[in-house]
């Protein structure tokens, strides 16, 4: 799969999160991550549908919505209607996770496992079924900011694998202290799609930092940028 290089808004400045949103998009990223937290289930509030639904407009790249809340698939419907063509859940999180991720391919949308790194990739086997995407958490979620796991490296190339031997078109993401001395590694394991909060802001413009990670990750997997 290509590499794709999906920017968090934690980092940018909430009260412009149009003009942020706007700025990601023509930057040139291939998504955009929304970490929508409950304050319990990790302990950090963010926004809900509503605010992503007004970001929406001002877009033309994807959105993807990764839910840090308890029992999230009360509110699948409102994000989907929010402009979310991507919904990452918890398995921890729902009542009946086989059927929430096929509820959220009845919306129309497209299901993602996201698994914090304490939870075991075995939650995801009987799965692969029903699932489009499986995000491994290279920090504890809750916080951008925060320093990049990379003892998590050998669960990212047991994803790829189980991925490999399941035959279907899965995404493998990471999100979790993903920059441009980080990203190589987890690109090498196998990932292929690359959440980036913090230090892609650290970029001097969105542009330069989208096509040098996606330039990293690309010579890790052994490929030429722009090739």
């Amino acid at each position: 799969m290509p590499v794709k290089i999906v920017p968090s808004v934690l980092p940018a400045d909430f009260s412009r999160l149009g003009e942020e949103t706007a700025a990601l998009s023509g930057a040139g990223v291939d998504r955009i991550h929304w970490d929508a937290m409950d304050g319990e289930f990790v302990p950090n509030l963010t926004f809900g549908p509503e605010v992503i639904g007004a970001c929406r407009p001002h877009a033309t790249c994807g959105f993807e919505a990764h839910l840090m809340c308890w029992r999230p698939e009360e509110l699948f419907t409102r994000y989907v209607e929010a402009g979310c063509e991507l919904l990452l859940v918890h398995p921890e999180t729902l009542r009946q996770p086989h059927q929430a991720y096929r509820q959220i391919r009845e919306l129309g949308a497209r299901a993602g496992v996201a698994l914090s790194p304490a939870t075991p990739l075995t939650l995801v086997e009987h799965v692969l079924d029903v699932i489009d995407l499986i995000l491994v958490m290279t920090v504890n979620p809750g916080f951008g900011g925060q320093v990049y796991l990379s003892s998590m490296e050998p669960k990212v190339a047991a994803a790829r694998a189980l991925i490999a031997a399941s035959g279907r078109p899965i995404e493998l993401e990471v999100d979790g202290g993903i920059g441009p001395d980080t990203i190589a590694a987890p690109a090498a394991a196998g990932a292929d799609v690359f959440v980036s909060g913090s230090a892609l802001f650290r970029y001097p413009t969105r542009r330069e930092g989208v096509d040098d990670l996606r330039a990293r990750a690309l010579r890790a997997r052994g490929e030429q940028p722009g090739g």
